[in-house]
């Protein structure tokens, strides 16, 4: 019997980050699919009543915890683990200035950028993808500037910064319509890093909702 169920659906970056640790980790653990696209599953109320007020995945259900937010989740795992786990006080702050740098400029940026390419209509007016897509470039060029000197972001080993970072890192170039490991060759080294992780799986094979339904199919 699994010891956690997360509440996710494969083309969530966010939720990508938990099952990605949750299998880094070795935990046992089942995915619950979550509609978003077909049925816009997180927009209910009884959704928003029963497993996440916020209206959005991942949420981690351990016991007679609920745990939303992915920072919050790498946090509690790494914490319980031992595991990915920042160590003395300088480690644990610059883990979080890396997490938050993460969710605000480098995947908080990439996640609503692919979103909109994708599946959003009516289309988005092109500049609001170029005002992305110029703050896309200068938060990986942060980011491949760091990676270019250690190969994990806080140093010689991964951490939650680390598994933060992968949450749309690993989903198709087709997606973006740029190539990131093409662009950045410090972040595509560091991405081969973290895929021979023990554990690692990409995000369509981990978790459940790939491939979409074609338009006028059940899910």
């Amino acid at each position: 019997m699994p010891e956690y169920k997360l509440h996710c659906f494969a083309q969530s970056g966010n939720a990508y980050r938990a099952a990605l640790m949750l299998n880094l980790i070795g935990a046992k653990w089942e995915p619950v699919f979550v509609d978003f696209f077909a049925g816009g599953e997180t927009r209910t109320p009884k959704y928003r009543a029963e497993v996440n007020e916020m209206g959005e995945v991942p949420v981690l259900v351990h016991g007679e915890r609920k745990l939303s937010q992915s920072g919050v989740i790498l946090t509690y795992l790494a914490e319980r683990s031992g595991k990915f786990r920042p160590e003395g006080e300088d480690e644990r702050l610059e883990a979080l200035r890396w997490l938050l740098f993460d969710n605000q400029k480098v995947n908080g940026y990439l996640g609503p950028y692919r979103f909109l390419v994708n599946w959003a209509k009516p289309a988005p007016h092109q500049a609001v993808l170029d005002f992305l897509k110029a703050r896309i470039v200068n938060a990986l060029g942060i980011t491949d500037k760091r990676l270019s000197a250690r190969p994990f972001l806080i140093g010689d080993r991964p951490t939650i910064a680390d598994v933060s970072l992968s949450g749309y890192l690993f989903y198709p170039a087709e997606e973006f319509g740029f190539d990131i490991g093409q662009d950045y060759p410090a972040i595509a080294a560091w991405r081969e890093r973290i895929k021979a992780l023990p554990g690692w799986k990409h995000p369509y094979d981990l978790m459940p909702g790939h491939p979409m339904p074609a338009a006028g199919e059940g899910t």
